[in-house]
């Protein structure tokens, strides 16, 4: 079975086959000044740094058919076979994206007034969860990240467990929203208090993701991406 995949969602994802990817950001900001008429400007100056993202790490799957298998067999076929392939390579995608945590800002018991500190993990709960994703928001803002909030939203990816305490939430406040879900269900996420809510498997322990979509940056080569070879008759290892 395939593992959900929110990678595409959440990052910045780039498909490319070069394999450095640059970029830049201002480092250093220039301040307003106090003028005084009949005086001249006095000009600022600003910094910029270089940002690159390399596509280096690789990881492919290579299966051995028989050909008596591939010709008996009702599900071993070359079209199934390369959708299973795919798949789990994306997964392996997900658990890495994922597993980027330390480059993200904590956010624990003390973001919810809980107490402790903020890397203390918090116990999502029908009591809490709502307070999580409006801490969430208050961070981003505190950040002075609005604006790019409004332009990309916020995403979350919860743990199964706790996406079905989002949705017993959502469902237990009745509203137009309430009611649609309670109809319909939810297979695939659902927005909610202005956020899109996804679901992983591929959570390191103890860490789940939440913040600006598409923030995180992800290089994908494109030369090989999706592209499936076969190698008849292969020689024996």
């Amino acid at each position: 079975l395939d593992h959900p995949q929110t990678w595409k969602e959440m990052c910045d994802v780039t498909y490319t086959d070069t394999r450095v990817i640059s970029s830049s950001y201002l480092s250093t900001e220039p301040a307003t000044q106090a003028v005084t008429r009949g005086t001249g400007a006095a000009l600022q100056l600003f910094a910029e740094t270089a940002n690159t993202l390399t596509i280096s790490t690789g990881r492919d799957l290579g299966i051995v058919v028989d050909l008596a298998d591939l010709a008996q067999s009702p599900w071993t076929k070359p079209g199934e076979l390369f959708d299973r392939i795919g798949a789990l390579l994306n997964e392996y995608i997900e658990a890495q994206v994922l597993a980027q945590f330390a480059s993200w800002t904590d956010f624990g018991t003390a973001s919810i007034n809980g107490g402790g500190a903020a890397s203390d993990p918090i116990t999502v709960s029908a009591s809490n969860i709502d307070d999580i994703i409006r801490g969430v928001k208050r961070e981003i803002r505190e950040a002075n990240g609005g604006s790019m909030m409004k332009q990309n939203g916020v995403g979350f990816v919860w743990r199964a467990a706790d996406f079905e305490i989002l949705e017993a939430f959502v469902q237990a406040n009745g509203n137009a929203t309430a009611d649609k879900f309670l109809v319909e269900g939810t297979l695939e996420g659902l927005r909610y208090l202005g956020a899109d809510h996804y679901w992983s498997n591929d959570h390191t322990a103890g860490h789940v993701f939440a913040g600006v979509k598409k923030i995180q940056r992800l290089g994908v080569l494109r030369g090989t991406y999706g592209r499936a070879f076969t190698i008849p008759f292969p020689a024996a290892d």
